[in-house]
Formats: C-alpha cells, structure tokens, sequence
C-alpha cells in the first residue's frame, strides 16, 4: 500500500498490488468487524432499488449485502482489488466494475439509488472535496450509508487522559495518526457533511467491542447480538471508534436514477478530465467522451476511468 499525488492533485491510497484481503481480513481474527458492519448495514441500508454503488469496494467484501438490486457498482481506485471481486462476481450481469480517484468520480450526476462507502474515509486528506463527490452522484430520493472513524472513542480518551498519546480526542480537528490515516471529531464530520448538504437521518455507533481479549474469548455473533440493540443510542453522543451515518440529498433536483440497462453504461460514467456526461459508445468496451474525445476501455470486466486510452 502507498499514497500517490500526481502534480497537485489531493493524495490518494493505492492499495495497488496490496494483499489487503489475505494480510487484513482473512484469518486475520476479524469476524466481529465484518459481522458487526454487516449489521449496522442491514439497518441502514434499502434492501432493495434499481442501483447501487459502493465507494472503495475493494475485493467486494460486503457486494452479497447488495443483490436486491438491479445494477450494483463496485468502485476503487485498485485494479487489482477490483480483479478479486471480479473473480467473485463477474458473472453476474447486475454488477459493473470501475477504477477511479474519488475526488474526480467518474459517475454522473444523480445516478445512485443507494450509496455506501465504509472503511475509505478515514484514508481522505480532502473530506469536503470527496463528500461534494459523493452529493453529486445522489438524487433527491437517494439513501447514502458513510463510516468514518472516529477521534473520540473511549480507547483514545483514555489513553489521552493517562498521558499516552499527545493529541486530544476533545478538539474538533481530525488527526492523522498515519500518513493518510484520519480519525475524525463528530461533530467536525457533521460540519462537513451539512456543508455538502447531506442531510443526517440516522447515526449509529459502531464496533464498541473492538478489544482483542473480548474477540479472543467471545463470539463474533454473540458481541454483535449484544451490541446491536444499542447502535442507535450510542450514536447519539459516539463513543465507539467507527460511526455509521445514513444521509440523503434532498436538495438535488433528480428524483430517480436513469436507466440499469448493461447497454446504457455510458449514462452511468462522467469524464474525469472535463466533467461530461453522458458518455457515447465507441465498440462494445470502449466509451468516449463527446467533448475532451478521451476514450476509457473496460478490460477483463473492469471500467478503467483513471486514464484514457
């Protein structure tokens, strides 16, 4: 995994080439974090609709929370992570496949149903930039689910208060801890997302019990069993160290996405370079942009929307 800026463009993660789902998931003793966002997702989540997309899919992890819908987009900016879910679920015609930079969304403006996007904030250096994103591609009726991680968890707290980490999980500015790895303040992150004019509806706190001797010596299921019923109290003053929001758009004009046909993916890509949309078909894996007339292929599945051909 490294972070890559082009010019001045916004740093981005590349997890290109990354074992993430072997080194980070897989065996890797978090069955409590998978299941207990499982469950916060099946809360937030419209279980069914016409599309779809998940921001960062990576190897498609959560993609079988998906498949009520019609078309269900998997977004990241690694091939090679997207290859994985490709493996997975390239057979079946619902899912289309894309690599991008979230700060220049190759998606048009109010195509998404439903947006989910967990385990990608905490690596953006421009939150604003990338929630503007993320409106854009919302219409009025919309539904988007947002993890982020968040600063004043009871762990930071108390590691603040006996002297053992320099930064104050009180203050409102978020805190790289990592080189593009940020925990963020609630309130700062509700800031932004008012700015971005997404409208908050529900927040959930998640994975309080993200403690190595509690996952060691109780149940993945059985924590999440005694969790769940308390996601929506917590939330309202978050304690945990991940946070859940589901937010809409009310403001966007659009109040339904356009066509999920497979034939109609032009309608569902906007050039990176200059913003157009909708695409034109040039062959049957090619698209073209009518105005910068920068083509982007799809090879072995994937929409490759980070450089023209």
């Amino acid at each position: 995994m490294t972070d890559l800026t082009v010019g001045d463009a916004t740093p981005v993660i590349d997890y290109e080439g990354s074992g993430y789902r072997k080194d980070f998931w897989e065996g890797r003793g978090r069955e409590y974090e998978d299941a207990v966002e499982r469950a916060a997702l099946a809360q937030l989540l419209p279980q069914r609709g016409r599309r779809i997309a998940e921001i960062g899919a990576g190897f498609g992890r959560l993609a079988d929370l998906y498949l009520g819908y019609e078309q269900i987009v998997l977004f990241d900016y690694s091939t090679t992570l997207l290859q994985e879910a490709v493996s997975r679920w390239g057979d079946d015609p619902r899912f289309v496949f894309v690599t991008g930079n979230i700060y220049e969304l190759p998606l048009a403006d109010g195509v998404l149903d439903t947006l989910v996007m967990v385990r990608v904030m905490h690596h953006l250096a421009d939150v604003p930039q990338a929630l503007a994103q993320l409106r854009r591609v919302l219409h009025s009726k919309s539904v988007a689910v947002l993890e982020y991680a968040n600063k004043r968890n009871l762990k930071a707290m108390v590691r603040w208060l006996l002297g053992r980490q320099e930064w104050s999980p009180f203050a409102a500015e978020p805190v790289e801890f990592v080189r593009l790895n940020y925990d963020f303040h609630p309130g700062w992150m509700t800031e932004r997302m008012g700015e971005a004019q997404l409208r908050i509806a529900r927040q959930f706190a998640v994975s309080h019990f993200r403690l190595p001797i509690l996952k060691e010596r109780v149940a993945a299921a059985r924590l999440v069993g005694i969790e769940q019923p308390f996601f929506a109290l917590g939330g309202r003053f978050p304690l945990a160290p991940s946070v859940f929001v589901q937010a809409a758009a009310p403001s966007n004009g659009q109040s339904q996405a356009p066509s999920t046909q497979a034939e109609d993916v032009p309608l569902l890509l906007r050039c990176p370079h200059c913003s157009t949309s909708p695409l034109q078909w040039d062959g049957e894996s090619v698209v073209v942009c009518p105005s910068c007339s920068r083509r982007y292929a799809r090879r072995e599945s994937i929409w490759n929307m980070k450089e023209a051909v």
